[in-house]
């Protein structure tokens, strides 16, 4: 196709004209489409119903003794501690199962940081203005805790690799500020990217000016590959600890796009001691977790190589989706030089990167046409994409006939955003 920087005005002008007619045509359709949220389809939750009735009358007591209806079992029972290990690569005891919510969890972390500090730390808010490194484009609700506890947040630019790494370690080693960072390291929000081996080993390297730092690993999308396999990375825990920063890393995982996303269960996983002062908040915070649930997860599986195979039957009903996307937009946006977008190999999103200044243009013809995106500029630090460009495509719950319908409208908007733009350009030369 022809790029739209090679039109001449009057070319565009007619380009113009003709998908504003295919554009008006689109919202006479009332269409009612939703691609804002990385949601499991009903396809998908079915896959767990199995979970509603795994236990019998008289199954409710762990492999330990604990009676799983009762109060105790502050860091899970033994089976789903086991699976999450297994999962993650570590040892049983390097790992507390949590409730339904790992973003809770990570929630939870902060504010014990910012009113208790980290181990035998100081509290954050006591030592100044705590700051965090947020490598963007990233995810939205890392970016609201930080905004809810009113931390500074640092963008850090992504490449191909992960964060960028040069950065990532000036920052760190010189502003004693710096408490935290927020990592999706696989099939990154909004991205897809998987960071490289050399990015996890210069994070588990890095010297923070801050003794109190931490690397918030959120590990959401570990074994959502579309192959339904585990896509392995270096064990960021061990890197540390071989390292000499072994109580850097907060580890988070969670089973809510792998069964029931209300009803899933999670974990947070560090070193042995990072373990201990977790759990003596946890003493003050609550008697118990779900630990019902955690046992049906348990029998639900019957351990790690249960999780792939059900894995395997997401990627089954995923990877059309991914596919179709894929076919969309090269048909449609290909050769136009109007969007670059990432072709992930599992997890839930695809970022598309519009021309400077036409996300916000987009998401709202989108919107106007029956068709809900994520806000543009949510994949950055305080909602500004300093391009007003990225935009992320969240196409997991919509059947395939309503994605497609969808994505038609969606290209249909990044054409019409590019042909204004240009025009707009060529008009102020």
């Amino acid at each position: 196709m022809k790029p739209y920087g090679a039109y001449t005005p009057a070319e565009l002008a007619s380009e113009r004209d003709a998908l504003t007619e295919q554009y008006e045509s689109c919202k006479s359709r009332g269409l009612k489409l939703n691609m804002t949220r990385g949601v499991p389809s009903l396809a998908q939750l079915d896959l767990s119903r199995g979970l509603l009735t795994c236990l019998g009358d008289d199954e409710y007591m762990a492999e330990d003794g604990l009676d799983c209806r009762n109060y105790g079992g502050l860091d899970g029972i033994p089976e789903m501690k086991r699976i999450f290990a297994a999962i993650l690569d570590l040892e049983p005891d390097e790992v507390i199962v949590g409730g339904n919510s790992s973003l809770a969890l990570m929630f939870d972390n902060v504010a014990s940081n910012m009113s208790h500090g980290v181990r035998d730390g100081a509290p954050w808010r006591s030592q100044g203005q705590p700051k965090f490194l947020c490598p963007s484009p990233g995810y939205d609700r890392h970016f609201s805790i930080c905004q809810y506890f009113h931390i500074d947040m640092i963008p850090v630019k992504m490449t191909d690799e992960g964060p960028d790494m040069d950065t990532v370690e000036k920052l760190v080693s010189t502003d004693p500020m710096i408490k935290g960072m927020w990592c999706v390291p696989v099939f990154s929000n909004p991205t897809g990217l998987v960071y490289s081996d050399e990015t996890v080993r210069r994070i588990a390297r890095l010297k923070p000016a801050a003794a109190d730092f931490r690397v918030y690993w959120d590990n959401a999308y570990a074994i959502h590959q579309f192959s339904g396999e585990k896509r392995r990375i270096p064990n960021l825990i061990r890197e540390c600890a071989e390292a000499g920063n072994e109580h850097i890393p907060l580890v988070f995982a969670s089973f809510s796009k792998v069964t029931f996303s209300g009803a899933a269960v999670t974990c947070i996983a560090s070193s042995r001691s990072n373990c201990e002062f977790i759990k003596k908040r946890l003493s003050m915070q609550t008697i118990g977790p779900d630990k019902l649930r955690q046992l049906m997860h348990a029998k639900f599986f019957g351990g790690a190589e249960g999780v792939y195979a059900h894995m395997r039957k997401h990627a089954a009903i995923l990877k059309p989706k991914f596919d179709l996307i894929e076919e969309i937009l090269s048909a449609r946006l290909g050769g136009r030089d109007a969007a670059r977008w990432t072709t992930p190999e599992g997890g839930y999103f695809v970022s598309v990167n519009a021309l400077p200044g036409c996300a916000r243009r987009i998401v709202q013809l989108c919107a106007e046409a029956g068709v809900s995106l994520t806000p543009a500029g949510a994949t950055y630090p305080y909602g500004r994409d300093p391009k007003d460009s990225n935009i992320r495509l969240a196409p997991t719950f919509p059947p395939l006939d309503e994605l497609r319908q969808a994505m038609e409208v969606f290209c249909l908007a990044v054409k019409l955003a590019s042909v204004e733009k240009q025009l707009a350009a060529d008009s102020r030369a």
